[in-house]
């Protein structure tokens, strides 16, 4: 007798050859220099319930570019694994054609030639035509914003989000969880959540005080689709108070709770669930750790770390979907529920290529009329990308986005070192580009942007590194709390990825002397983000302008101050 788990490998597999799978139709189309509207949008329907997708926007109304990372590596049972796997080798694993529009939305190599071919990705205005196209084949389609919404730009910086909540309102989900959002300050989350006109889900989010789950956002959501009844618990960041300024949201507490999440399961399947979906802003180590714990979960749609995958992943008798960031992909989920059971999906990674996908004309105007009195800030022209220069952000240890701030910090904050973390979050600029305000915000905005100056041993640095690469490298994905390495300004050092805490960061070297940092010295470190109340110092978007002013065309040379072992 044939298994559950064989039905959904055969899924897979049907849906690889069919090429519903992300890059199948519209890898082959792209590979001829042929995109239409109607091949990113193509899709057999299939079952009786769809969801759509969309996470980790990081308000990014507009289309933008954005290169994927070049180093994201993966240890223990990730080695090796989706989603560490990149370029060329992302691309044979996948059958990408090289050239491809596939090869230029999923991975990074010739990504600035790419670009002048397929152009610039997303904008809420096309994912709302996407949306729409969708609804219109199947009008019960359950959308899902897996978070990471209201944060990350100049418009939602000033409105505190709402900015956000006022576009997405448009496009009409059935339910959000959440992660930035928190770091807007819990009274005005609850402001905003009030008013929502669909569900706020986190079975982890508790009452920090009582440890009881909070009455601000409900554990799930009951939906009727297709004859089926279908729960959707929420699961939001698990690591907010290490990650964030834990005193912008004392109320709440957080963690994984994959206890309850079983809890959670077996509560709404004995309420008559026929799929559960767990909408989760794990991240998707920890994603498919918990789906490896937590059983009679159907699907998990993955957020956090940004991960775009052609294919569902499959964990036992789940699937994980991973549906990028910043708007450049929607996620179609169609599955074929029978008999109280997920007995097979199909699949679509849809791209939103922003030249090719005709914009919404409603979400368009309302974009435009967030934006309105913001306009003459957003498009002042501070400075110009060097020709032999592409600003990007992703990549496990630096980003040449990322080595412009530490330089900005050193320069304008007279430093020795300089710090600046390693978010994923942020567009990428493409050679020859001007640079506006509003870039410079779209990699900077945040809620706690002061750009201090103080002094640290080289102890403490070297401890800082270690305790953040801890955070990277720790094989027990429940141990790994998010982002990328801290950059370093002014410093180049040794990692041995496969090192216990405390053993990985050796070698650490003043670039500007050659000097080894010595444990005992005190050192000028500037940096930014800080989770600690009360920091001092310029806002960081002002330190980066004020930088690139004087600079006036920008070019950052490769970086090669990272010797990694063990990769």
């Amino acid at each position: 007798m044939i298994s559950r788990r064989d039905f959904l490998q055969a899924s897979m597999a049907a849906s690889a050859i069919w090429g519903a799978s992300g890059f199948g139709n519209w890898g082959r189309l792209a590979a001829q220099q042929v995109l239409t509207q109607d091949d990113l949008l193509s899709f057999e329907t299939f079952g009786n319930v769809s969801l759509i997708h969309i996470t980790d926007i990081h308000a990014q109304l507009k289309p933008i570019y954005f290169r994927e990372p070049e180093i994201n590596l993966g240890v223990g049972e990730s080695r090796g694994a989706v989603p560490h796997v990149t370029g060329a080798d992302f691309r044979r694993l996948y059958g990408i054609d090289d050239g491809s529009s596939s090869h230029y939305a999923l991975t990074y190599n010739d990504f600035a030639a790419l670009g002048k071919t397929y152009g610039k990705m997303g904008g809420l205005d096309r994912i709302a035509t996407v949306v729409k196209s969708i609804r219109a084949d199947r009008p019960d389609a359950i959308l899902l914003d897996g978070g990471d919404t209201w944060h990350g730009s100049y418009t939602c910086y000033h409105t505190q989000g709402q900015d956000m909540v006022n576009t997405m309102n448009l496009l009409k989900p059935d339910a959000m969880t959440f992660h930035w959002e928190f770091t807007l300050g819990s009274d005005r989350v609850r402001e905003l959540i009030a008013d929502l006109p669909y569900a706020s889900l986190g079975q982890n989010i508790f009452d920090s005080e009582w440890d009881e789950p909070a009455e601000d956002f409900a554990p799930y959501k009951f939906f009727e689709r297709g004859g089926v009844k279908i729960a959707v618990i929420g699961q939001a960041f698990p690591y907010m108070p290490i990650a964030n300024p834990g005193w912008m949201f004392p109320e709440y507490s957080f963690g994984i709770r994959d206890e309850r999440m079983q809890e959670m399961v077996d509560e709404v399947r004995g309420m008559g669930a026929e799929c559960v979906v767990v909408l989760s802003h794990n991240g998707f180590d920890v994603d498919k750790k918990m789906a490896s714990r937590v059983q009679g979960i159907d699907v998990i749609l993955s957020g956090h770390t940004h991960d775009a995958l052609p294919e569902p992943a499959l964990v036992g008798e789940t699937i994980i979907v991973a549906s990028g960031s910043n708007g450049k992909f929607v996620s179609r989920v169609d599955l074929d529920i029978r008999d109280g059971r997920m007995m097979g999906f199909r699949h679509k990674l849809i791209p939103i290529f922003s030249d090719v996908i005709e914009a919404d004309a409603e979400m368009t105007a309302a974009i435009d009329a967030e934006r309105a009195p913001y306009e003459a800030d957003l498009n002042e022209v501070v400075g110009t990308v060097a020709d032999d220069t592409t600003l990007y952000r992703r990549g496990n240890f630096n980003g040449s986005w990322d080595d412009l701030i530490c330089d900005a910090l050193l320069s304008e904050r007279d430093a020795e070192i300089a710090m600046s973390p390693g978010v994923r979050w942020g567009p990428s600029m493409m050679p020859g580009q001007q640079i506006t305000r509003e870039d410079i915000w779209n990699v900077t905005s945040m809620t706690y942007p002061n750009a201090y100056r103080t002094e640290m041993t080289g102890e403490f640095i070297h401890t800082i590194m270690e305790d953040v690469a801890d955070n990277i490298f720790n094989p027990d994905p429940y141990y790994q709390q998010g982002g990328d390495m801290v950059r370093m300004g002014g410093l180049g050092y040794r990692i041995d990825i496969n090192k216990p805490i405390g053993e990985r960061i050796s070698d650490i070297t003043l670039l500007k002397t050659g000097e080894t940092l010595d444990p005992s010295k005190s050192y000028v470190v500037a940096g930014w983000a800080s989770v600690n109340e009360g920091t001092e110092g310029p806002e960081i978007w002002d330190v980066v302008e004020s930088h690139i002013r004087k600079l006036g065309t920008v070019s950052v040379a490769p970086n090669t101050s990272v010797q990694v072992v063990g990769a």
